[in-house]
């Protein structure tokens, strides 16, 4: 389990220029976020470390996707065990209007779901799904109450 005093430092890049997104307000919730999973008892021994979020378009991620989960089409958040989260700002917009979330909710929750997969968390079985769903959703409100 990582100890709360492991180094801890995230990075968010814009790597797309169609939808605004204040990049400042999501890398200060992006760092508190790590700090809180950091500390989580994950399934991996050793500290998150330097986490690069991504944001980028459908266009980019679809090309990862494909390329590393031979899956056609754009999805909204692939989370690579090194460090980096790309989330897809195209599909976040349109979550967030399908779930009438606010955009910068959706970005937030898959900042949170990156970071889970990067302490060992795993959604491909039903049962892991809803286990982060649970922890999603708790750290989510406590970072908001934190505020």
């Amino acid at each position: 389990m990582s100890e709360p005093s492991d180094p801890t430092h995230v990075i968010v890049r814009n790597g797309q220029r169609a939808i605004r997104v204040n990049v400042a307000a999501l890398a200060e919730f992006a760092q508190r976020a790590l700090e809180t999973c950091a500390v989580l008892p994950g399934r991996l021994s050793f500290p998150l470390g330097e986490v690069a979020v991504l944001l980028v378009s459908d266009r980019r991620i679809a090309g990862l996707h494909r390329k590393f989960m031979g899956v056609t089409g754009p999805t909204d958040v692939i989370t690579f065990q090194h460090g980096e989260i790309f989330i897809s700002v195209h599909t976040a917009r349109r979550q967030a209007r399908r779930f009438g979330n606010s955009f910068r909710h959706e970005l937030q929750l898959y900042i949170v779901h990156g970071l889970l997969h990067l302490r060992g968390f795993d959604d491909t079985e039903p049962a892991g799904a809803r286990r982060m769903q649970v922890l999603q959703e708790e750290i989510l409100r406590s970072l908001a109450e934190a505020r």
